[in-house]
């Protein structure tokens, strides 16, 4: 079956997606709504509705059942890339500040465990991060970094002695810090014209409720570390990670199968991108 995408193809899709009924305006910047409502009634006011849109349904991503190993072979790589995690959240969670604070701690900040064990410690990275990428459905979790090849086993020790780590109560005075970064580095968040469309434009498209600005700040103050403790337990199960390596393979597989960290299998790239 030809399942190319033709011209007809996205002809359709633009005519059934991008209608006013689908669509939001946002404008930030030195104007009032008398200056600009008739300005946006010229430019879109013979825009109108051609019929219903679908929304797309999308199956639920399936969850790692045990932790799994995959490895991509790239020849005379000097860094081996690593990523390790599984689903994540939604942005409708309601952990989202509780999550927002222990990713601070754990990889969301330059001060977090991962940068300051992988970089500063050992010096295996330049940069050794992790993200919750909450969208409409669950995205992923995942804490990753480019590593020295001759490091690779070794980083990934210390990536999973991190990640069980955040299973321990954190330290009050770590927890207060975190959540001072988050509380003070929010304004920053809002200090152009893009930066507050972009804001705005969040709201809509995770459909938040407008008090989330200034409910913000309190709400990630009030974080305890039974929360960071539970969070923990129910997000980051580290068991049933999967983790992906993409390095030279001549000089990484064997000692990543050595390690016992879980099930190996070896993929290409034709094969991932199927």
């Amino acid at each position: 079956t030809n399942t190319a995408m033709t011209t007809a193809d996205l002809r359709g899709f633009h005519a059934a997606q991008y209608q006013p009924q689908n669509a939001v305006v946002i404008v930030t910047g030195d104007v009032t709504p008398t200056s600009l409502l008739p300005k946006l009634e010229a430019a879109l006011g013979t825009w109108k509705n051609a019929g219903p849109i679908a929304k797309p349904s999308l199956p639920a991503a399936p969850q790692p059942q045990a932790r799994q190993v995959y490895l991509v072979d790239k020849p005379g790589a000097a860094q081996s890339q690593i990523r390790i995690g599984a689903i994540g959240v939604a942005r409708s969670t309601p952990d989202f500040h509780v999550l927002d604070v222990l990713n601070t701690i754990l990889g969301g900040s330059f001060s977090s465990r991962l940068n300051q064990n992988l970089r500063e410690e050992h010096g295996y990275t330049y940069g050794a991060s992790s993200v919750f990428d909450m969208r409409s459905t669950p995205g992923p979790f995942f804490a990753g970094a480019g590593v020295q090849t001759d490091k690779t086993v070794e980083s990934l020790r210390e990536f999973f002695k991190e990640l069980d780590g955040m299973h321990a109560p954190v330290p009050a005075s770590e927890l207060a810090r975190a959540k001072n970064l988050e509380a003070l580095s929010f304004p920053g968040q809002f200090e152009t014209t893009g930066d507050m469309s972009q804001q705005l434009a969040a709201l809509v498209v995770y459909d938040l409720p407008e008090s989330f600005f200034s409910e913000f700040v309190p709400k990630i103050q009030a974080v305890t570390m039974p929360d960071l403790e539970r969070a923990a337990r129910q997000y980051l199960p580290t068991d049933r990670f999967a983790v992906v390596v993409v390095g030279d393979l001549s000089k990484i597989e064997q000692p990543i199968r050595a390690a016992n960290l879980g099930a190996v299998s070896v993929l290409t790239v034709d094969e991932v991108l199927k």
